[in-house]
């Protein structure tokens, strides 16, 4: 059996450093969202404000290390940020300290993925976990999502959504871009479903999803009223992207219009749905 690789045989941290250096475990916000669909978005949001937070106990004080390890799996952790905290803000309820990233090991933020059975407590000190800080997989490149997985099994958050088209994530763009489509739309919250699509005129996938991304609705009524009255927070806390059938970009329109008309009868999303047509 082979030894395995721990993360204090890469970091090769000194003494000193041992001694000041604490681990957040960002996993989420208490009210569903995970840290990896923050992260996905924005990984400051992470990096800043996950790791930096401070409620009514202190986690951190000047000169102590910082590190941010964010969840991925049940006991899988991303190494996103280390951070020497330089000065504290005096702030309860939101991001209370400054850090500078300690470049020496900046070739590990987000590549390396640890395996670790975290206890309760969400801040520890890196001395007393140090050598169960198992690493399993190092990327090859920084993590910015989820691989593009195939058509078929395309299910995705608007959170991810977002990330796909803000970041331009290549394999994604590569693979909707040129695409038609009949796509569906659902609440996860109510079950409500909304079938769409996307067949040229009125733009190809990635063109109709950027849409969505952009003001939540994409100019569906029955969305845009969700908007209205919910705000996109709600979408971007509830809605999930899938697709029914794709077609290349040769595909006629009537073909798609008929297939995209036919999930509307029989997913039932114009009588108990958001489709208003």
């Amino acid at each position: 059996m082979q030894k395995p690789i721990l993360l204090k045989d890469l970091l090769r941290l000194s003494k000193n450093d041992l001694e000041r250096a604490k681990v957040r475990f960002c996993q989420h916000d208490g009210q569903g969202t995970t840290s990896l669909e923050y992260y996905i978005r924005n990984p400051d949001i992470i990096n800043i404000e996950g790791l930096f937070n401070r409620t009514k106990t202190r986690f951190f004080k000047v000169g102590q290390i910082a590190i941010c390890l964010f969840q991925l799996s049940k006991d899988t952790w991303l190494l996103s940020t280390m951070k020497e905290v330089t000065k504290e803000l005096g702030i309860i309820g939101g991001s209370n300290y400054d850090g500078e990233e300690l470049q020496d090991y900046s070739a590990y933020f987000g590549r390396v993925v640890i395996k670790h059975k975290k206890g309760q407590a969400q801040h520890v000190w890196l001395k007393t976990i140090i050598d169960d800080l198992e690493v399993i997989q190092i990327y090859p490149n920084v993590f910015d999502g989820i691989d593009f997985p195939g058509y078929d099994k395309v299910r995705i958050s608007y959170n991810q959504l977002f990330t796909i088209i803000n970041r331009r994530t290549k394999d994604w763009i590569s693979a909707l871009e040129n695409q038609k489509a009949v796509y569906l739309i659902t609440d996860k919250e109510n079950g409500k479903q909304y079938v769409g699509s996307a067949y040229g005129e009125n733009g190809m996938l990635l063109q109709r999803w950027s849409n969505y991304v952009a003001n939540g609705h994409g100019g569906n009524k029955l969305l845009k009223k969700i908007v209205d009255e919910s705000g996109i927070e709600y979408i971007e806390q509830n809605f999930q992207y899938s697709i029914l059938e794709n077609y290349n970009s040769r595909v006629d329109k009537e073909i798609i219009l008929n297939r995209e008309s036919w999930w509307k009868e029989t997913l039932g999303s114009r009588a108990f749905g958001l489709n208003a047509n």
